[in-house]
């Protein structure tokens, strides 16, 4: 018999898995850790005092509407150019997805509380995910793993280019040239812009003389 799934789960943000992904910007993988399939939920912490603690970014090519809640410490909000402080208990809310926006703490281990999804869609994880939840087993080079959250990902979206070359990178440098260029070959069938980055890309250098390699 299945267990029954939980009716409601409680976790600390301390709790939650803490990944570095840049520059001392820590992420809290809020959405994963619960499995939140209805909308776009994660949290970020900043290691140091004005570091960025949302990266700069626009949500114009997801479209997605977004709310910022400082959780703790205090930050500065850069928002098409124009400064908003929040402290903890402030929010945020982006409707236009096309505001540039970044956020730097003004004390270390500010931590905000972002969320957000498309106006009028069924939320769809974002591919960005995976990759950030593979930085961990890449930087020990735990390659099963790493390829293994990709094709976790790639389980619900199996064409999505970026997450298709995002696991030839970490094929390529397992050793594992035939599924590394297969899974290039794919990125760049469904965007060609896959193209120009692989012929720069460190991480394709095993495979960058194999026939089929992107010219």
């Amino acid at each position: 018999m299945t267990a029954r799934k939980s009716a409601y789960e409680v976790a600390h943000v301390d709790d939650l898995d803490a990944i570095p992904v840049s520059h001392g910007l820590v992420w809290r993988p809020v959405r994963r850790r619960f499995d939140v399939r209805a909308f776009g939920v994660n949290a970020y912490t900043s290691e140091e005092v004005g570091g960025q603690v949302v990266e700069e970014h626009t949500e114009s090519q997801l479209g997605h509407e977004e709310i910022y809640l400082v959780l703790r410490g205090s930050a500065t909000f850069t928002l098409d150019g124009e400064q908003v402080e929040l402290d903890a208990g402030s929010l945020v809310h982006i409707a236009d997805p096309d505001v540039k926006r970044v956020a730097l703490s003004h004390e270390p281990e500010t931590t905000v509380f972002a969320l957000g999804g498309k106006p009028g869609e069924a939320y769809t994880v974002s591919a960005w995910e995976a990759m950030f939840a593979a930085m961990p087993a890449v930087r020990r080079r735990d390659w099963d793993e790493a390829i293994r959250l990709h094709h976790e990902a790639l389980l619900e979206r199996p064409d999505h280019p970026a997450l298709l070359y995002n696991l030839a990178c970490v094929e390529a440098r397992a050793g594992r040239s035939i599924d590394a260029l297969a899974h290039l070959q794919r990125a760049v069938e469904l965007d060609p812009k896959w193209a120009a980055y692989a012929r720069t890309d460190t991480d394709f250098a095993s495979i960058r003389r194999e026939p089929g390699f992107p010219v």
